[in-house]
């Protein structure tokens, strides 16, 4: 299971929010790059990347920061945030990012994921947060009214990398993940899952690796807050997902 150590951006800097609410934001720092370094020099072989205010307008609003992140450091990044068209996933993959993750197109427009996935083969991921089985849009703001398993099923041969589920009740919240939620999505999918959200803990690491449906396991975690508030460091955090994944 790969750990993605997160680097939310809004303004140009390094925050966090509560529950996908933006006016409960921390600012952690005001230099992404630096939060990249250190990731790095800890170990991670990749970030994951979110413009938070793109997921709000649509509109890429730290592309330069991405870039410079991308050339910083030698982890692949996964980006997402308002990707909503082939130009915005092209401007990402052309600012260095690894993988772009798809959230709010890939329920309202499915058929965008379908194109690039045959554009960028093993380079695009869709995003699917959730309440519960609900499946939120455009920066959790609005409720997609779509289900969490119906929308990932839809997506079982369009070419794509992964599914990155957030239950956004939990993010940014630090009081463990959403195992049942995650269970039901690796038992009705068989594409690889990352998991994101309430991981607080290194025993919420040990459970997410232990985590197993019909020989299937998590191929992921997504890391944020927990690392800036100093419950456990990356390098921590790597070796509690290599010996879980040995002791199992």
């Amino acid at each position: 299971m790969i750990v993605y150590p997160a680097i939310d951006l809004r303004r140009g800097r390094a925050v966090r929010l509560e529950q996908g609410d933006f006016t409960r934001e921390t600012v952690y720092d005001d230099d992404p790059v630096a939060v990249a370094r250190t990731f790095e020099a800890a170990g991670a072989s990749w970030i994951h990347v979110v413009d938070l205010d793109a997921a709000r307008t649509g509109e890429p609003s730290n592309l330069a920061q991405i870039e410079a992140i991308a050339t910083a450091v030698t982890c692949r990044l996964q980006v997402g945030g308002g990707v909503r068209s082939l130009a915005a996933a092209g401007a990402l993959l052309g600012a260095g990012a690894a993988r772009v993750v798809v959230g709010t197109a890939a329920v309202e427009h499915p058929e965008l994921v379908d194109e690039l996935g045959a554009l960028h083969p093993g380079q695009i991921a869709v995003g699917l947060d959730a309440r519960g089985r609900e499946v939120a849009v455009r920066g959790w703001v609005e409720g997609g009214g779509s289900d969490l398993l119906e929308v990932a099923n839809r997506f079982e041969h369009a070419g794509i990398c992964a599914l990155v589920v957030t239950e956004i009740g939990r993010d940014g919240m630090l009081v463990g993940p959403d195992l049942n939620q995650l269970d039901t999505v690796l038992a009705g999918t068989q594409l690889p899952v990352i998991a994101s959200g309430g991981v607080g803990s290194l025993a919420d690491l040990a459970a997410l690796v232990t985590l197993e449906v019909g020989g299937r396991a998590l191929a992921g975690v997504i890391v944020g807050k927990a690392l800036y508030e100093r419950r456990f460091s990356v390098a921590e955090a790597l070796a509690a997902v290599e010996g879980s994944a040995a002791g199992g």
